[in-house]
C-alpha cells in the first residue's frame, strides 16, 4: 500500500526502538558511526554494501564485516558491477551528459552510480523485510533526492531516516573528529587514511573529487592524485602514445586491440586501463546542483570518455545530421534528468528508447584511435558496419557522381524563393524598429534601410 497524505515518510527523529532499518553502507567514517550510533539506540540495522568495483577499494567484500563489528544484525554485499557498466554504457548510446567545459564531459558517474545502487539495495532490503532506509547523504547535496527518488520508486512504502537529517544526530555528531571520539568510546576506533585535500566517491565508470579545498577555484586538477589513471599535467610522469582499436557491436563495446571478453564489464575494466594509462577523461566542472546552487568538482572517467569518443565517430558516420542533431539535444536534456535522479522516470524512458532503439543499433564497427596525454588524441580510421560515408561521393577528383553542375544550379536557384522572402522581412522589420535593435539590418542589406 501507499502512504497517505498524513502520513510522514521521512522520519525527522529516530524511529522507534525494534524497528528494522536498511543503510547504504560504504565502510567509511560517516556510515561506520551511523550504525553504531543506531544499534546502540535500539534499531535492528541491516547493512548494504554494493559491489561497484570501486577503484578505490582493495577487496569490496572486506566491508560487510566491518558493518556487524559496528552492530549492525546482518550485512549484504550487493552485486551491481554488471548493472552499473549496462546503464553506463546506456548513457554513452544516448549521450546522456550535460555538464561539459572547453569540450571536456563530466560523464555522470556518481548519477548512474546512485541508479544502480539504490535500486538494488531498495530490492534486497524487501527481500529482508527492511523498509526503513538510511544512506550517508547531507541535506546540501544531490545524493540525498537521488536516494530518495529511487527508492520511492522501487518501494512505494518506503520509509526515510537518514541521520544527517536529525538534529540531534548532527549536533552531537557535526564533524569527522565527534565520530571518531565517539568510536573510540565504544572501542571502535578508526584509523583514517591520510587525510585529503577533498573528498572521493568512485565506481567502475568514474570517480568524483570534490568538497575541501576544491571548493576553492584557485584550487584544482593539480591537488588531485587520480586513482583511474596518471597525473597527466606533471612533466615528470612519462607518457608513451598508444594506439588502440575498440570495437562497437549495437553501440556496445565488445572487443579491444582484437581481443574479445566474456562480458561487457569486463571489456570496460580493459577500456579503463587503456584510457587511464593516458589519463583520458578528466575534467573540472562548476556546476548547479538540484537545489539550483553551484558546486564544483574534478572527475575522472577514462572508460566512459574512450567509450564515448568511439561512439560518437561512428555515429557521425553512420546516421545523418537531423538524428545527430537529436542525439546530441536529447541526450543533453536526458543527462540533466539523470543528475537529478529520473533515470528511470517516463520522461527519461521516453528518450532512452528513441536513442537506444532507432540510433544505437545501426552504431557498429571499430576506431583506431591513438592516445598521447591527457585529452590529447588523433583518430586514425574508422570502419562502420554501415557507413554513409563514401570517400567518392563527394569527392573533388573527377569521379562518377549522383548529381551535376547542373543539377546544383537548379538547387542553388530554388532557394532564391526563401531568400527573397526573408530579405523582404528583415527589411520590413529594420524600418519598424528604426534605429532600436533592428537598424543594422538595413545597413546591411542596403546601406541606408530605406527600402522594405
Amino acid at each position: 500500500m501507499y502512504l497517505t497524505d498524513t502520513m510522514s515518510r521521512i522520519h525527522r527523529t529516530l524511529p522507534p526502538k525494534g524497528t528494522r532499518i536498511g543503510i547504504a553502507f560504504s565502510g567509511g567514517l560517516d556510515t561506520r558511526c551511523a550504525v553504531a550510533w543506531m544499534s546502540r539506540q535500539g534499531l535492528d540495522v541491516f547493512a548494504y554494501t554494493a559491489d561497484l568495483a570501486q577503484p578505490d577499494e582493495t577487496d569490496v567484500a572486506n566491508i560487510p564485516p566491518v558493518a556487524t563489528q559496528h552492530g549492525a544484525k546482518d550485512a549484504r554485499l550487493v552485486d551491481c558491477r554488471d548493472a552499473l557498466v549496462r546503464e553506463g554504457m546506456i548513457a554513452v548510446q544516448c549521450g546522456a551528459f550535460h555538464l561539459s567545459t572547453g569540450g571536456r564531459r563530466y560523464f555522470n558517474t556518481t548519477p548512474l552510480g546512485r541508479a544502480v545502487t539504490t535500486t538494488a539495495i531498495i530490492r534486497a532490503m524487501r527481500e529482508d523485510g527492511v523498509n526503513v532506509f538510511s544512506d550517508g547523504s547531507t541535506h546540501k547535496g544531490n545524493d540525498i533526492q537521488r536516494f530518495f527518488r529511487y527508492g520511492v520508486l522501487v518501494n512505494p512504502t518506503l520509509e526515510i531516516y537518514k541521520p544527517w537529517l536529525d538534529r540531534a544526530f548532527v549536533d552531537a555528531f557535526g564533524g569527522r573528529k565527534e565520530m571518531s571520539e565517539y568510536l573510540v568510546s565504544q572501542k571502535l576506533p578508526y584509523t583514517m587514511a591520510t587525510e585529503k585535500a577533498y573528498s572521493t566517491d568512485a565506481n567502475v565508470l568514474g570517480a568524483t573529487h570534490e568538497a575541501k579545498d576544491l571548493e576553492r577555484l584557485d584550487r584544482g586538477i593539480r591537488i588531485v592524485a587520480p586513482i583511474m589513471g596518471l597525473a597527466h599535467w606533471k612533466s615528470e610522469v612519462a607518457v608513451t602514445p598508444e594506439e588502440l582499436t575498440v570495437e562497437l557491436a549495437r553501440g556496445v563495446p565488445v572487443a579491444l586491440n582484437g581481443e574479445r571478453f566474456a562480458s561487457t564489464f569486463e571489456c570496460f575494466r580493459a577500456m579503463n586501463a587503456a584510457g587511464g594509462r593516458h589519463g583520458l577523461g578528466m575534467s573540472d566542472q562548476i556546476e548547479n546542483r538540484v537545489i539550483d546552487a553551484k558546486s564544483r568538482g574534478v572527475y575522472e572517467a577514462p572508460g566512459m570518455a574512450l567509450a564515448n569518443i568511439v561512439y560518437e565517430r561512428l555515429l557521425t558516420a553512420v546516421h545523418n545530421e537531423n538524428t545527430t542533431d537529436l542525439y546530441f539535444t536529447l541526450g543533453r536534456r536526458l543527462g540533466r534528468l539523470l543528475y537529478e535522479g529520473r533515470w528511470f522516470d517516463p520522461e527519461s524512458l521516453m528518450l532512452k528508447e528513441a536513442l537506444t532503439r532507432w540510433v544505437a543499433p545501426a552504431v557498429s564497427g571499430t576506431v583506431t584511435i591513438e592516445l598521447r596525454r591527457g585529452d590529447d588524441y588523433t583518430l586514425l580510421d574508422t570502419k562502420a558496419v554501415r557507413s554513409a560515408y563514401e570517400p567518392d561521393k563527394l569527392s573533388m577528383e573527377r569521379t562518377a557522381s549522383a548529381f551535376t553542375p547542373e543539377d546544383r544550379i537548379g538547387a542553388l536557384e530554388m532557394q532564391s524563393l526563401g531568400v527573397l522572402d526573408n530579405r523582404g522581412l528583415l527589411l520590413h522589420l529594420a524600418k519598424t524598429l528604426g534605429a532600436g535593435a533592428g537598424a543594422g539590418v538595413g545597413d546591411l542589406l542596403l546601406g541606408d534601410g530605406s527600402e522594405g
